[in-house]
């Protein structure tokens, strides 16, 4: 009967098939660990690599100048307020395709995630500088620009992406069965976080004299025109993370591992962590002062920077990956 037939045509494919052909009926299974976390991280990734490589773009071609004081950041939040729509399409269809219902929650989370980690820091900041009255302090009118630009621009962005991505689902060419499949154990697997940190190390590497000098730039008030070169080394970073991290996650599938989702994630987005690291080391060509406050500001920066770096290239390794993922396994055939 057609059962029979079925059920013996997959078992003669598996008999046939090596390696990452066996797990064509689990290698599309939603994760299970944090599934809405996941689907934000990838939202913001998207709208922070957006307003990111728009803002180098402008600059590259000579819309935006770093001597006027203020365009390159004010550009900046503008284009990150925009992008919102991006994130909320993003994470919303994401969350679709892993069958998800709250996709108000999913959505909502996206809007305020990493925002407000980015102006709970600013706050906090601000408050330290006022206190000991520094110059550096932003003013009550500023930060109720900020608020009004994330409320009355960003927020009702994300929803709007959301609105459209939700109905949206991304296809998959095959079926998903209804018992996961067991992992074998093999090194490869057992150690893959492990391995996932050295996928981050080449594309680090490609950015490494650039950071440099972004870094000087940044920290020691010294303007920075060559934005052009910055723009090659941005596409460089994302087109090494992409081949990096597919080809880690190719030998994951040859170890019949088809837990992928987050793995891709965080190894491709290890980047951000040697990103942090560097920070660290650099900080002594900074010469800071004894105070607390200089340091507290300067590795606080440095986190969010380092922490956007993780949820682009992060994001990055995710989306080539599924790209890969579709691409060989629509390329297989099972009766």
């Amino acid at each position: 009967d057609n059962s029979n037939g079925y059920g013996h045509g997959v078992s003669s494919f598996e008999e046939e098939a090596i390696g990452w052909k066996v797990i064509h009926a689990d290698v599309f299974r939603p994760p299970t660990t944090y599934p809405i976390l996941f689907c934000v991280f990838c939202g913001s990734g998207v709208q922070i690599a957006i307003a990111t490589g728009s803002t180098i773009g402008l600059s590259a071609v000579g819309c935006l100048s770093p001597a006027r004081r203020g365009s390159l950041l004010n550009a900046l939040l503008l284009l990150y307020a925009f992008s919102g729509t991006f994130a909320g399409y993003t994470s919303a269809m994401l969350y679709k395709s892993f069958r998800g219902r709250r996709w108000q929650l999913c959505t909502f989370v996206t809007a305020v995630f990493f925002p407000g980690m980015c102006f709970g820091f600013f706050l906090i900041f601000n408050t330290l500088l006022a206190s000991v009255q520094s110059s550096g302090s932003v003013p009550f009118l500023d930060i109720a620009i900020l608020t009004g630009l994330w409320s009355g621009i960003a927020l009702p962005c994300v929803f709007f992406g959301a609105y459209f991505g939700y109905r949206r689902s991304i296809w998959y060419p095959t079926v998903t069965s209804p018992v996961p499949r067991t992992i074998p154990h093999s090194p490869i697997v057992s150690h893959n976080h492990y391995l996932g940190l050295i996928v981050g190390i080449i594309p680090f590497a490609s950015i490494y004299l650039e950071l440099y000098f972004i870094m000087t730039s940044l920290w020691m008030n010294q303007f920075y025109y060559v934005f052009g070169f910055t723009l090659l080394v941005f596409l460089l970073l994302i087109i090494t993370t992409a081949e990096i991290t597919i080809l880690f996650l190719y030998y994951q599938f040859l170890a019949e591992n088809h837990r992928w989702q987050w793995l891709a994630f965080l190894s491709g987005g290890s980047t951000g962590l040697y990103v942090m690291l560097f920070s660290v080391v650099w900080e002594r060509q900074l010469q800071p002062s004894g105070m607390v406050l200089t340091h507290l500001l300067y590795f606080g920066y440095m986190f969010l920077i380092s922490f956007a770096t993780f949820l682009v290239t992060g994001t990055t390794g995710f989306v080539s990956c599924l790209w890969f993922t579709r691409t060989i396994f629509g390329s297989i055939k099972v009766d």
